[in-house]
């Protein structure tokens, strides 16, 4: 199953992006930790370090996913097309 719509790209997620090496996601309410980490780590082939979710007012559920430091985020961000 997919588990991962889409990625963000406002000001806040490029500002986490540079400071703490994060990405914010757009996810299905219904996913986990676990099965973002797991997914992310198989379509991107890197490591991550942290996930958390947050279930907006607008019932969207976004994951903040930290990288490993040896993976920076602007570099995943770029090969999605973000950057």
């Amino acid at each position: 199953m997919k588990y991962i719509k889409y990625p963000l790209a406002t000001e806040k997620s490029i500002r986490l992006m540079e400071s703490e090496n994060k990405l914010i996601f757009v996810v299905e309410i219904k996913s986990t930790k676990k099965q973002i980490k797991e997914e992310i780590e198989t379509i991107f082939k890197v490591n991550v370090d942290k996930v958390n979710t947050l279930i907006g007012p607008d019932a969207v559920k976004r994951a903040y996913v930290k990288f490993n430091k040896e993976y920076p985020a602007i570099d995943i961000a770029t090969e999605m097309g973000l950057m």
